[in-house]
């Protein structure tokens, strides 16, 4: 299998195991990292999955094989790895499938100071270096090693260093006994909650602490209604104050309030900017372009600067650092901070909602209350033949009608604006689908205006 086309994807890259991805593979990818960074050392983690360690340990092969050492993170959330590539100055390399079921892996990439490896920053570089040297490898296999000529392989922990990190953001004095219910999934956050939390004020209790990359629970993907049962069904059992649900690397969180009532990302993203802003007065704030009005609305009305994003953590960080934004978030979980190395951490965001919690000393449904504007889709996804395809069918049919179905953009996928209700329908990054997302004044509205968008679709890929 030469050719990684399909597991290479915008930001990152991620397939099934043994079937897209393999060790071989890993190999010619570290040794392609090696070469594209040209840095003396590279960092590894990797998260709860069982192939992980293979992957890991192929990866790190190819790359000593070019002369670079390796210092090995063992287990890890992806947002501690980009600490350690910020901190460290070093190159960065998760092996992690993120929220996908056990058969999926991957690998998410960052240069030194934790600057982003995405598509059109050096992932079509490393890929097409990887597939050469499948290529040549294809009949004798890979190069004898040269034990003398190998890079170094040393092993460190960095998670006392990040849990430190992580409170930084907030003034650990203000804090107030809270209890917090912690939804790790059996991923990444059963070693990275409790190490952040030690000490401080709250009773936490973490759901499904163990680390087991099968996800014997539930999956590993809070963005999914079913997947907050558990985490709800406990918040109001035991009369918490937060629920929060963390994804299988950890590096994405969903909030649940004291009510049992899951919290979008857009008013996550809404009430972290408000914060924020009252911390860094006048500051540019990042949001994606499937977040809800309410968003830039809210980042107005602080004072602060607005700038709407393409989805995705490489395009993100990328904006931040040209911006100098303070903050940034996504409607997915992912939320970024400038003096997190433009990285995101779902941990951090998580520690700023909790410091709000404790000085108000108001709920989290109340904090809310002013930033429920709008009625939200959520994220509506659909297999299709071709997801790209079927954006620019629709794009066409909304370009050819002058006007009369909308204001469009392009900057990610298909946004159009129909004046009182939008809806952005773009293909998948990661997984072969087509991902609507409709925002309406009120919830009836925004399943008439579901409706419509999908009828239209059907129409024009006469299904």
């Amino acid at each position: 299998m030469t050719s990684l086309s399909n597991v290479f994807k915008a930001y990152d890259i991620r397939g099934v195991v043994p079937d897209e991805l393999n060790a071989l593979q890993f190999r010619a990818i570290g040794v392609a990292v090696a070469r594209f960074t040209g840095a003396p050392t590279i960092l590894i983690a990797r998260d709860m999955r069982d192939s992980g360690v293979e992957l890991a340990e192929a990866f790190a092969l190819g790359a000593r094989s070019e002369g670079a050492s390796i210092i090995d993170l063992g287990l890890a959330s992806t947002d501690l790895l980009y600490y350690a590539a910020g901190s460290l100055d070093a190159p960065g390399a998760m092996f992690t499938a993120s929220h996908n079921p056990a058969k999926y892996n991957g690998l998410k990439l960052c240069l030194s100071g934790a600057r982003p490896i995405g598509r059109d920053t050096g992932l079509t570089q490393i890929q097409a270096t990887a597939e050469m040297l499948l290529e040549a490898w294809a009949a004798d296999g890979p190069p004898p090693t040269d034990p003398a000529t190998l890079g170094g392989l040393d092993e460190r922990s960095v998670l006392d260093a990040y849990a430190d990190h992580v409170r930084s953001f907030v003034d650990v004095t203000t804090l107030r006994p809270l209890k917090v219910i912690a939804d790790t999934a059996n991923g990444m956050g059963g070693l990275v909650a409790p190490k952040v939390f030690e000490g401080l004020p709250f009773d936490v209790e973490i759901l499904f602490p163990e680390l087991d990359g099968n996800f014997p629970n539930h999956p590993a993907d809070p963005i999914q209604p079913e997947n907050l049962v558990a985490l709800q069904k406990l918040v109001l059992e035991s009369g918490a104050d937060v629920g929060l649900a963390f994804d299988g690397d950890a590096d994405r969180v969903f909030l649940v309030d004291e009510h049992a009532e899951p919290v979008s990302g857009s008013l996550t993203t809404a009430l972290v900017a408000a914060a924020m802003l009252d911390k860094n007065p006048g500051s540019t704030v990042l949001y994606n372009c499937i977040c809800s009005k309410v968003v830039p609305e809210v980042i107005a009305e602080k004072g602060g600067v607005g700038v709407r994003t393409q989805v995705g953590h490489s395009f993100i960080k990328q904006v931040m650092a040209e911006t100098g934004a303070i903050f940034g978030g996504e409607h997915s979980g992912h939320y970024y901070f400038r003096d997190n190395y433009r990285a995101d951490s779902g941990i951090i965001a998580a520690m700023l909602v909790l410091e709000l919690l404790s000085v108000t000393g108001k709920p989290l449904s109340e904090l809310l209350e002013p930033f429920k504007r709008y009625a939200a889709s959520g994220e509506i996804n659909t297999v299709v033949d071709d997801p790209a395809g079927a954006v620019e069918l629709m794009a066409a049919e909304v370009e050819a009608a002058g006007g009369a179905l909308g204001t469009a953009d392009r900057l990610d996928g298909l946004t159009v604006d129909r004046g009182d209700w939008w809806y952005n329908l773009r293909p998948s990054n990661t997984e072969p689908l087509l991902r609507l997302n409709v925002e309406a004044p009120d919830e009836a509205s925004c399943a008439a205006r579901v409706a419509e968008v999908q009828e239209a679709i059907a129409r024009l890929l006469g299904t």
